[in-house]
């Protein structure tokens, strides 16, 4: 059985292997789905790689921090497919680790406009296309939740977007609309791998080794294991939760 036969999903950030991951599930099980990202040849590695039917899949480059370009990828959805029934708003980026004292007020306002006005932006414009029933999933983190020395921005947009989620899910309830966040831990990808860079530079030891060690699990999730969370919230199967955060981060937030 597929369970979003039928289905129109967006995946934003879709270049990204939580991006990737993501899609390849949701075509797995009977979507047809826009892949977003800011560049056109990512995406079609992207494509490539999927198992997918003959117009099961379409791409869209987009800033996603610029309404006129959001509208875009929207409406090319609605041209390609002719609705949308989930969103899986998940282009974010990171930022430098340093003190708030010495965090460039420049790059503050990048990782705020992505991580947060990108998913304002994405419900702003698709909700109003958006078929009853249908979900929003917006990635967040475990640091949404806790925070960190040095990571004053991708914390505060993390936080900031989990305020986000539960008012669109009030808002969209009515339609039957189910709106939630995924919170995920450190996954080993080349995302976290930049995050620990920088990690291991405040450190002066490994940055990858020290999380594994402050995660109950002791070990980096797969983005495998993140897309089969992301799933059952895209699914009929979580037709009663909204306003949520799921947390898929080893237990790190405990």
């Amino acid at each position: 059985m597929t369970i979003l036969k039928d289905k129109v999903c967006i995946v934003t950030g879709a270049a990204g292997s939580l991006g990737r991951a993501v899609a390849a599930r949701f075509v797995e099980e009977g979507a047809r789905v826009m892949l977003v990202d800011r560049e056109a040849a990512p995406l079609a590695d992207v494509t490539r790689t999927l198992d997918a039917s003959p117009g099961q899949v379409a791409t869209a480059t987009a800033d996603v921090t610029d309404s006129a370009a959001t509208r875009a990828y929207v409406d090319a959805t609605i041209a390609a497919f002719g609705s949308v029934d989930v969103l899986f708003s998940n282009a974010g980026i990171s930022g430098p680790i340093l003190p708030v004292t010495d965090y460039p007020e420049d790059v503050f306002d990048r990782v705020m406009a992505v991580n947060l006005k990108g998913s304002f932006l994405a419900c702003k414009h698709a909700l109003p296309v958006m078929r009853d029933g249908g979900s929003i999933v917006m990635t967040t983190s475990v640091v949404g939740v806790t925070s960190d020395p040095g990571i004053s921005a991708y914390a505060a947009s993390k936080h900031a977007l989990i305020g986000l989620m539960r008012t669109v899910a009030k808002e969209s309830a009515p339609r039957g609309i189910r709106v939630n966040a995924i919170a995920p831990g450190p996954i080993a990808n080349e995302f976290q791998r930049e995050v620990e860079r920088g990690l291991t530079g405040v450190l002066g030891r490994d940055g990858g080794e020290f999380l594994d060690q402050v995660i109950p699990m002791h070990r980096h999730g797969r983005a495998t294991e993140i897309a089969e969370a992301v799933l059952f919230l895209a699914s009929d199967r979580s037709s009663f939760t909204t306003g949520s955060v799921l947390m898929a981060d080893g237990g790190m937030h405990v």
